[in-house]
């Protein structure tokens, strides 16, 4: 892979990686290979927060490495993941570009670079998360650099556009389309590999979510069975709540059933047992051991995360753990989840309490995200009669001629992960 990357003679080189395969570790390592080589250096991601989490991991890993962190305004960024950049000698953040051309990488969002104009072309690039990158995106920046390497999880969420797209459709050159399916689009014959070992997800999980969402780009666990443990400190008092913490502990997954209902997307009863689960697991003195350590660790609140398909959804779980005196847990929706890892999450299923299956809520991508954060366990809060509404609502979607239809589609993968929350299933009463 990494000849590929250093010595091919390809424009480009594709790597596509599961959840928690050490992307963000291959992309430090080619970063540090390709400058050692004396390669110009630039590195594409999506997000502001990705790109200050690969400028820390690469600062972290080459202290003596010159790295320019190029934003988009005079005042520097000031959330957290920014500010903890000051702590590296090396790195130096600017608004132009012009005050890193001495740094052996410059690091950037795809937005930033696409307004960079008149300087030289780098010889090479590194584009992270490219599956969540537009091919319009791709387009802008691409006149940057000679060569590149795109890395990404071809199972998460597809690029988001907030206008209809419905007129590019089956094109070859669809801007809303991902710049890896662009690319492969024109380029076929680009070199192709995949990191074939999640080493964030436990062995309870890792067969699951590869059925469900990669099959035909199977992975496994980085660990064995047992070899991650999820338990308890107090014993549970018989609640529901209670008896699904200690099935996730004891599987992996847990699947709390609330009865069938039609509800308003912010279900206050579903909203309340996610909080009650939050607050459960640290009441009961949650701890986890693993690979990473012999000793148990506690589960403290800043590695538990709650995920939902809506911001209004996440905004109503944060108020209800307010309201219990938790602070410090991770509330968002799939969208900002991604790339993120936790010890143990709680999701919202996407379709508890609707009276329909709408496009939205059956994104293969969305659902595998939610699925797909934790260490040691995952615990899904949902409404009774999920799979009657998946058979109530068939596929009926016009289907583009040229589009290549994504597999499984959402019916298939909501119908395989249920079926696999059986086993771990606890009714509210």
């Amino acid at each position: 892979m990494l000849a590929d990357i250093l010595t091919g003679t390809e424009r480009g080189v594709v790597v596509d990686s599961p959840p928690g395969a050490g992307k963000s570790t291959l992309v430090v390592r080619a970063a540090q290979e390709l400058a050692s080589a004396g390669r110009r250096l630039m590195l594409v991601a999506q997000t502001n927060a990705q790109v200050d989490d690969l400028v820390d991991r690469l600062a972290t890993a080459d202290p003596e490495l010159p790295i320019g962190r190029l934003h988009s305004t005079e005042a520097r960024p000031g959330d957290a993941s920014a500010l903890a950049l000051e702590r590296h000698p090396s790195v130096r953040m600017s608004a132009k570009v012009a005050d890193l051309a001495e740094h052996d990488v410059v690091v950037s969002t795809a937005a930033k670079w696409a307004h960079v104009r008149d300087v030289e072309p780098w010889e090479q690039a590194i584009v992270d998360e490219a599956y969540q990158m537009r091919s319009d995106a791709l387009l802008t920046v691409a006149r940057h650099f000679e060569r590149a390497l795109f890395v990404g999880d071809p199972g998460q969420l597809d690029p988001f556009s907030q206008v209809g797209t419905e007129q590019w459709a089956g094109l070859s050159y669809d801007p809303s389309a991902s710049a890896v399916a662009t690319l492969l689009a024109h380029n076929p014959g680009l070199p192709q590999h995949r990191l074939p070992v999640s080493w964030r997800l436990p062995a309870s999980a890792a067969p699951l979510v590869s059925r469900a969402f990669y099959p035909y780009t199977p992975f496994r666990s980085g660990t064995q069975e047992g070899e991650r443990r999820l338990a308890f400190g107090g014993a549970g008092d018989g609640s529901a709540t209670d008896r699904v913490l200690d099935v996730a502990a004891e599987s992996g997954w847990g699947l709390l059933e609330l009865p069938p209902a039609h509800t308003p997307r912010t279900d206050p009863q579903a909203v309340a047992a996610v909080a009650d689960v939050v607050r459960r697991l640290l009441e009961r003195g949650g701890s986890t051991i693993g690979e990473r350590s012999p000793e148990p660790a506690p589960l403290t609140a800043d590695r538990i995360a709650v995920g939902t398909a809506h911001r209004d959804q996440a905004a109503a779980v944060r108020a209800a753990l307010g309201g219990l005196g938790i602070e410090g847990v991770v509330a968002d929706t799939a969208n900002r989840l991604q790339g993120r890892e936790f010890d143990v999450t709680v999701v919202l299923h996407p379709l508890s309490g609707r009276p329909d299956a709408t496009a939205f809520h059956l994104e293969t991508g969305r659902l595998c995200v939610l699925a797909s954060r934790h260490r040691h366990a995952c615990i899904v809060v949902c409404r009774a009669g999920v799979p009657e509404l998946l058979d109530a609502y068939p596929e009926t979607e016009p289907v583009p001629l040229g589009v290549t239809v994504k597999f499984p589609d959402g019916w298939e993968a909501h119908h395989s992960v249920l079926a696999h929350l059986e086993e771990s299933r606890v009714r509210v009463r």
